[in-house]
């Protein structure tokens, strides 16, 4: 099928945590996907050291970008708008990102994004399953947070319903992990042991189901606690931990109060769609029990492909590539880096996004009504950085 041209052809960049992800979507079609990880560098630390991913972003930032226009078979020139996570994250991971998204969009002539973590991992899903429904209702869980979400549009009203008041769902697989002895990072080794155990062995504590706890916020905190506290007191007697069984247990009641609190926030708001999104969306059994609840609740569950559900630049390029579709305005050149972004902020306008057309640009992107007035800025000679 030949690819439209009419749509917005937009770069993504992603550095709110270890990885440095940029993408380039046309549309909702994915045409290139570049990582740089640095999870090797913070293993030995047993979790992400800021300082460290800063400065592997600043190493691999500009390889990346190329590799990712390489993929795409597009040039700088070809984008139509640069998109950026401008938060949540760490916020000098944030920083490198912002300060690269601005100096190519600038040197290149074209409007800047800087968009919301939360809502990008939303909106990745229109990469795998085309536009989504409005609303839509979202679970996002990763290392960093754990957020029930409805979505009537992933542009501008994104709305939270339920989190974290304490650990979020991937960082609960991390710290069970260290403790089991398996290594960092604790998810996808967890994943891969609870296949050969015993989910019913050991029946772990469901943080918030009580009938006066919070609907739809999470706790992990207690279960990680009573899961230390069990291997704890099996290696003070001088017996063998079952690890597998331990994975096992310790990962059903995670995903079974994340896929139960879901369904319900879908059946109280009357949502036929569920979209599961961020790093534990790759959790085999999360997906699984996700997939059998939402069948029987008459519920269409949309989950990316794995290498989607982590954080990744395509993701943040979708959601650039919506704004530009929508017409929504472009951020401003005082755009800065927002480590605790509200997920209500889609995106950062700014005071004077979007309301001036680009004065020297290339030619492309100007349909969209999108621009900035550079003239605070010095002229640069932006044919001989870019091709």
């Amino acid at each position: 099928m030949a690819r439209r041209t009419d749509e917005p052809l937009v770069l993504g960049i992603e550095t709110s945590c270890d990885e440095t992800g940029v993408g380039i979507v046309r549309g909702h079609t994915l045409l290139a996907d570049a990582v740089a990880s640095s999870v090797d560098e913070h293993a030995r630390f047993g979790g992400v050291v800021p300082e460290v991913a800063s400065r592997a972003h600043l190493e691999a930032m500009v390889p990346t970008i190329q590799r990712a226009l390489q993929e795409a078979g597009v040039t700088a020139k070809d984008l139509d708008g640069i998109a950026v996570t401008a938060g949540p994250g760490l916020a000098g991971a944030l920083l490198v990102g912002v300060s690269a998204a601005k100096a190519y969009a600038y040197a290149l002539g074209k409007p800047l994004y800087g968009v919301n973590h939360l809502a990008s991992h939303i909106c990745v899903d229109q990469l795998e399953h085309g536009a989504l429904p409005e609303p839509t209702m979202a679970l996002l869980v990763s290392g960093g947070h754990s957020s029930l979400l409805l979505a009537p549009d992933i542009t501008s009203d994104v709305r939270p319903l339920g989190s974290t008041i304490d650990d979020a769902a991937g960082e609960a697989f991390d710290k069970i992990a260290r403790v089991l002895n398996l290594g960092f990072p604790g998810g996808p080794v967890i994943d891969r042991y609870a296949r050969e155990g015993d989910p019913d062995a050991i029946r772990f504590p469901r943080g918030l189901t009580g009938p006066r706890d919070p609907v739809y916020d999470f706790s992990f905190s207690g279960l990680k606690t009573a899961v230390a506290r069990w291997i704890e007191a099996k290696r003070a007697a001088g017996e063998n931990v079952p690890v597998a069984d331990v994975a096992a247990s310790f990962q059903e009641a995670v995903v079974d109060v994340l896929t139960r609190k879901a369904v319900r926030a879908c059946k109280d708001h009357g949502v036929d769609h569920l979209m599961i999104g961020g790093g534990v969306a790759a959790n085999t059994r999360l997906r699984a029990m996700a997939e059998r609840r939402c069948e029987d609740a008459g519920i269409t569950l949309r989950v990316p492909r794995p290498k989607l559900c982590t954080d990744n630049g395509a993701m943040v390029a979708a959601l650039g590539a919506e704004m530009v579709a929508r017409g929504r305005a472009a951020s401003s050149w005082d755009l800065s880096a927002d480590s605790s972004l509200p997920v209500t902020h889609t995106h950062v306008p700014g005071e004077t996004g979007g309301d001036h057309e680009h004065e020297h640009g290339d030619g492309h992107g100007h349909g969209h009504g999108h621009g900035h007035d550079h003239d605070h800025f010095h002229e640069l000679s932006k044919d001989n950085l870019y091709s």
